[in-house]
């Protein structure tokens, strides 16, 4: 179960805090479940739409995990150029068949907004 190709559409990182006066961190995950017995080499690539994309960001899900790296990860994406309140869409590569999930926690308004989608796979 699961696909080699996955694309996220709607990629848009939320401000961290709103304010001081709550606990919640505002932030995007990115989970992928490998059932595979094998590690999945993953490269993922960034498009945006006022620039060219970053392509080719090695990631590895270990075998039989969830994995997920969250979009303010520097080592991950340091060079990357996704910053805050910055719109992209993620397309993630792998060499097993994985299942890819996004989440987002905007903090930004009172009531706390949390949207999780699978990606489109292929």
């Amino acid at each position: 179960m699961g696909k080699k190709e996955w694309s996220i559409i709607d990629g848009y990182r939320p401000p961290v805090h709103k304010g001081d006066a709550d606990n919640y961190r505002g932030h995007e995950c990115i989970l992928v479940l490998n059932r595979t017995t094998q590690d999945a080499h993953c490269l993922i690539d960034i498009y945006f739409e006022d620039r060219p994309p970053v392509k080719d960001i090695p990631f590895t899900a270990p075998a039989e995990r969830i994995s997920s790296f969250y979009t303010d990860d520097e080592k991950l994406f340091g060079g990357a150029g996704l910053e805050i309140m910055t719109q992209y869409s993620m397309h993630i590569r792998s060499d097993v068949e994985v299942v890819v999930q996004y989440g987002r926690m905007d903090v930004n308004q009172d009531n706390l907004a949390y949207m999780v989608t699978l990606g489109y796979g292929e």
